[in-house]
């Protein structure tokens, strides 16, 4: 990937510079009941030379079950993989999380399907629909929808909300941190002093939630940090203007203490989770009309997301789903010095 690179380019690799384009999936054939394949998510560091694996990032798991079905590792005939034309489904097993992810897509002669018409903001071009259905993500980290215990928390004076599911996070509404629910990320940047406070949450955070041991740095990349606040209207990265009447929450993540351009894709099925939790930080700022209904729309830096979520009887989570979409770009050997 170009790690370590102490000017945080990766220009000796594939990388880019930015968490959110160092990383790496490896598949595998599953040997487990009911699942089709293995998926370990490793994140690469930049300027330094560690790979984390505590969590999971739900946008590479879209390529996943493509790349499952492209290379053959469903355990298929080869004439079927030919033949089959329309819908399939892949049983994923995230190995970060334990989490079994179930991917449904559209193949044609042979391979997935990466030509269609759905789009995303933030990503160029359309491509074939891609639906992951994450199931029962409570809990993937720390074996608690709530780690703590409660839906509240006071930490470093800022009341938050610590939940665990697809990957751990920690929210906070934008008017208790003095941050502008419609911040970018250029603008994000510039607030040292509000990047700090938000780090130390993170860090204390993360101990509260069992992910590190008291004094002990947290992980990389979980807990993610997300500020929220309740639906306004917003400027994307792109300049379009999203009107706050489409959207039922506002929502700004930082993971790695970097601001995201976007969302995480795992930190949306986490803050949908939260949404169905009575008394959370996302509870409180959600649209009233939206907590009966299964879908939310969430604005980010580059526009709208879309998820979903159902809460069981006993209070779990049963699933959280979200669209997306994936290609092949290239094939090919990468390179290194030892």
């Amino acid at each position: 990937m170009g790690s370590p690179d102490p000017n945080g380019r990766q220009l000796n690799g594939m990388g880019a510079g930015v968490s959110s384009l160092s990383k790496v999936c490896i598949v595998a054939k599953s040997a487990r009941e009911g699942v089709d394949v293995d998926y370990t998510f490793v994140g690469i560091g930049i300027e330094g030379t560690e790979t984390d694996v505590a969590g999971n990032c739900g946008n590479m798991s879209a390529a996943v079950g493509p790349y499952a079905f492209d290379h053959r590792l469903l355990g298929l005939e080869e004439n079927v993989y030919l033949e089959r034309k329309g819908e399939v489904v892949v049983r994923i097993y995230n190995t970060n999380t334990g989490v079994v992810i179930r991917s449904t897509f559209e193949v044609e002669g042979g391979e997935a399907k990466a030509v269609g018409d759905f789009m995303i903001d933030g990503v160029g071009g359309s491509g074939s629909k891609i639906n992951l259905e994450f199931l029962r993500p409570g809990g993937s980290k720390t074996g608690k929808l709530l780690p703590t215990g409660k839906a509240t928390d006071t930490i470093e004076g800022v009341r938050t909300s610590c939940v665990d599911a697809a990957n751990p996070g920690i929210f906070v509404k934008a008017e208790d941190v003095g941050i502008d629910p419609t911040i970018l990320p250029h603008e994000f940047n510039q607030l040292t002093e509000k990047r700090a406070l938000l780090e130390r949450i993170r860090g204390k955070g993360a101990e509260m939630m069992g992910l590190c041991k008291p004094g002990e740095e947290p992980p990389r990349v979980i807990p993610k940090i997300a500020i929220v606040s309740p639906p306004v209207t917003q400027t994307t990265l792109s300049g379009e203007t999203v009107d706050g009447a489409s959207l039922d929450l506002v929502v700004r993540f930082i993971s790695d203490s970097q601001p995201h351009r976007a969302i995480p894709l795992t930190g949306a099925l986490c803050t949908a989770a939260a949404a169905k939790i009575p008394g959370t930080i996302v509870n409180e700022v959600l649209r009233r009309e939206q907590l009966s209904t299964g879908m939310i729309t969430m604005g980010h830096p580059s526009g709208r997301i879309q998820v979903s979520a159902s809460r069981g009887t006993n209070g779990d989570i049963e699933s959280a789903s979200v669209f997306r979409t994936a290609r092949r770009v290239m094939e090919g050997t990468v390179f290194w010095n030892e």
